[in-house]
């Protein structure tokens, strides 16, 4: 993929750090679980984790219930609460022109959490910024 679409070798490396950690959270074909997650075991790449919510399975709809500080800026605001147009978990990258940043691009990962081992009740999501070195969150200390 890297070579495909020229995404720089740390964002495959976290990519592929969190897909390690929830494959690591696996009991055979079972799925994890939001309750398996603990942030130290992805402590890296929280500034930049979601956590979907299934909000409804028919028709499917997903809403973010967290939204890592660093996608604030991103998405240049608040994503906490608003509904997904996705409808399944996958891996995929888009180009940020839409907010007039067209030498940024995001890097995305969703991987499903099952309460129960099976039906998915939540997505686990990450999404690295590529094109910028450092980028502020837009949130700032009270």
């Amino acid at each position: 993929m890297k070579a495909q679409i020229g995404i720089p070798a740390a964002a495959i490396r976290a990519h592929e750090e969190l897909f390690t950690y929830w494959t690591s959270l696996r009991d055979g074909a079972r799925l994890p679980a939001r309750r398996d997650l603990d942030p130290a075991g992805m402590k890296r790449l929280l500034p930049t984790v979601s956590l979907i919510d299934v909000a409804r399975r028919d028709p499917m709809d997903f809403r973010v219930r967290l939204a890592g500080t660093g996608l604030y800026g991103v998405y240049g605001g608040e994503i906490t609460g608003k509904s997904l147009a996705e409808r399944r978990p996958t891996v995929g990258v888009h180009n940020l022109a839409w907010r007039g940043a067209s030498h940024l691009s995001i890097l995305w990962l969703r991987l499903p959490l099952a309460a129960n081992g099976s039906e998915v009740d939540m997505i686990l999501g990450y999404d690295a910024v590529v094109g910028l070195g450092h980028m502020a969150s837009g949130i700032r200390a009270a």
